[in-house]
């Protein structure tokens, strides 16, 4: 892919048209936090095509309940003993109609799952990244973490960053979901944060983060080559990007906006994103995002 091409979410590289559509058999379904699990399948095809911050749509197969898929992060790639990717991952939430049946899905049951879908986040120069999360916030960054550490490739250049924090928060210690995964990236600085002290900092997850940037500052003279992603809550995105615009870096989110088809048919998906000449107009999550740059995003 070109430069023009990677700075441009419209481009038809980011269309559904690259994805591809699959019956999968489960890996496995376990419980990773309270209400939380991740679910494990076997699609090669698609894992290869994977980049981080990109998104499936999924349903339990034979199933007409829900009629449509959910979307759901990817959340990891597993490669075989080649390395040749071979397993995907998903962690969800367990509050809906498919969600609930989810839990129910055993290793050797299948699903039907569509993707990658969505513009994912650039590979970009960036000297120290700082992944915020909130809640299930956190699917997006076990990738991206290896990806900018250098531990892992998906199938693009991506400039290697000298540092990469993980500032992720929840209301408590049982909703942290995931930790382990993050603990065995090697390099990664963990910051974990609750809201009722069970875990970590007490306190927001905004908290944590503008003591990294002052940390970076102290250190570096500036916070030049420092780089926000964020996902998670909407009122926490907002906060985050304000506390990112006061810092002056710049910083990309992931909207969690529900989505219907995932494929940029339907329009149920929509932001209000400003454009180049100041007004805003609607952009579809599912294709010209998920990622955006929080600066361009109406909160309201």
């Amino acid at each position: 892919m070109s430069t023009e091409q990677c700075d441009n979410p419209l481009h038809a590289d980011y269309y559904a048209d690259g994805s591809v559509h699959c019956t999968v058999e489960v890996v496995e379904n376990v419980e990773v936090a309270q209400d939380t699990w991740r679910i494990r399948f076997r699609c090669p095809e698609m894992a290869s095509l994977c980049k981080p911050g990109q998104f499936i749509m999924l349903k339990i197969t034979g199933r007409d309940d829900p009629l449509i898929g959910r979307p759901l992060a990817v959340f990891d790639i597993t490669p075989d003993e080649n390395q040749v990717p071979t397993d995907l991952d998903a962690v969800y939430l367990v509050k809906g109609n498919l969600t609930t049946r989810l839990v129910n899905v055993a290793a050797g049951q299948h699903l039907d799952v569509w993707g990658p879908l969505g513009n994912g986040f650039l590979p970009q120069p960036t000297r120290h990244l700082v992944m915020v999360a909130g809640g299930i916030g956190q699917t997006p960054f076990v990738t991206l973490a290896r990806e900018y550490l250098g531990l892992a490739n998906y199938g693009r250049e991506c400039p290697q960053a000298e540092s990469v924090t993980l500032c992720y928060g929840a209301r408590n210690a049982d909703l942290l979901a995931g930790v382990d995964s993050f603990e065995s990236i090697s390099g990664l600085d963990i910051k974990l944060c609750t809201d009722d002290g069970s875990r970590g900092h007490h306190g927001l997850v905004t908290e944590v983060l503008e003591q990294v940037l002052a940390d970076d500052k102290q250190i570096h003279g500036s916070n030049d080559g420092v780089r926000v992603v964020c996902c998670g809550p909407e009122p926490m995105m907002e906060a985050v990007a304000g506390v990112s615009r006061q810092w002056q870096v710049p910083c990309q989110v992931s909207l969690e906006t529900p989505m219907a088809c995932g494929i940029g048919i339907c329009f149920t998906c929509v932001t209000k994103v400003i454009q180049e000449d100041g007004a805003w107009d609607y952009k579809r999550t599912c294709v010209e995002g998920p990622v955006f740059d929080a600066e361009k995003i109406v909160w309201h």
